[in-house]
């Protein structure tokens, strides 16, 4: 736990010092060039805010990945407080988790069955700087999951499978200019982290930290690679992994993407996601004012990214009670009580 909140004060810490002096260095460059050019045409300096920052809802889906569900739901991004150059948000999100397709676990053993419904929201803070070339921001929020479990793809033969309860609180740091994007992430389980799921294994939610850099290749084509560790499981998931993402914008606030990601604990993962997003900066209906489609605008009121429960199971229930194991009081039975007593 104690090596867990060094890393991510390390993380955030990281994070924040980058953060700081993008103004300074990439910021002020693309200060120079949005005077020379596109803050010129787009006149991207008398938009008002208030105008441009809408609500807007729609749905998301997405596929399986590592220790993620098949999902669809419905989610929507409300300013709370809109300034001259700022917005206080809440993004929030109500998805239904679907089983695993082909009897290939999301969670490594355990299958995924039946269908939960998982929520998640965000409060944030988005604001421009000056010569608004840059958009920074900060969230946090809460997100649960319920899970539903079946047969193991190992072909071990498992009763007892459990609907079990998950939970976790998280936060994340964001810069995004035309060009460039970066976001800061920490995904921290809380209540009962590790829960029996059947007979033979045992699954937990896992500590997420991680960084991603973006670059928009065109302005509707965007690409990103990240870093992240993981640790839960009772130390069986704890490893660092690579996250490469793409995503292209369709058409006016259609946006799908696709995602590999490799760690020791889940090895390759694919996956792919689709999200629509209706009212926001003219989605929906003809825009005249084109300065709101920048990416700088565009991203006050984007989604926030980063918000599922992550799970991994693993077998042989009796090492996580034996009499040396540290997180030993940490264990719980399907019922949620303590499976060790």
């Amino acid at each position: 736990m104690q090596q867990s909140i060094r890393l991510s004060l390390s993380l955030a810490g990281t994070a924040a010092l980058a953060l700081a002096s993008i103004p300074f260095g990439i910021g002020s460059a693309t200060a120079q060039e949005a005077k020379a050019g596109n803050a010129a045409d787009l006149d991207v300096m008398s938009i008002s805010l208030k105008d441009a920052i809408q609500p807007n809802f729609g749905f998301q889906g997405a596929l399986q990945g590592a220790g993620t569900p098949n999902q669809a739901g419905i989610g929507g991004f409300l300013p709370l407080v809109t300034g001259d150059n700022s917005v206080f948000f809440l993004d929030a999100q109500a998805n239904v988790n679907f089983a695993d397709y082909n009897n290939y676990s999301s969670i490594i053993n355990t299958t995924v069955a039946g269908t939960t419904i998982s929520t998640s929201s965000r409060l944030g803070y988005r604001f421009l700087n000056s010569d608004r070339s840059w958009m920074f921001g900060v969230n946090a929020g809460y997100d649960s999951r319920p899970m539903a479990t079946g047969a193991a793809d190992t072909g071990v033969n498992v009763s007892n499978s459990s609907t079990v309860f998950y939970q976790q609180v998280a936060a994340g740091l964001e810069a995004v200019s035309n060009t460039w994007n970066f976001n800061a992430y920490a995904l921290i389980p809380v209540g009962t982290t590790n829960v029996q799921l059947n007979s033979v294994y045992q699954g937990g939610t896992l500590d997420t930290y991680g960084l991603d850099v973006g670059y928009a290749i065109t302005p509707d084509f965007k690409a990103s690679v990240g870093y992240y560790y993981q640790n839960g499981d009772l130390g069986t998931a704890d490893s660092s992994g690579v996250l490469g993402r793409v995503s292209y914008n369709i058409s006016n606030g259609l946006t799908a993407g696709v995602n590999l990601s490799y760690d020791q604990a889940f090895e390759t993962r694919f996956s792919a996601d689709l999200k629509y997003r209706f009212g926001s900066n003219g989605y929906g209906a003809p825009s005249k004012k084109k300065a709101w489609q920048t990416p700088v605008i565009q991203a006050l009121t984007e989604t926030v990214r980063h918000r599922d429960v992550r799970v991994h199971d693993k077998g042989n229930t009796k090492s996580a009670c034996s009499a040396d194991n540290p997180n030993r009081s940490n264990y719980r039975n399907a019922n949620g009580q303590k499976g060790c007593d």
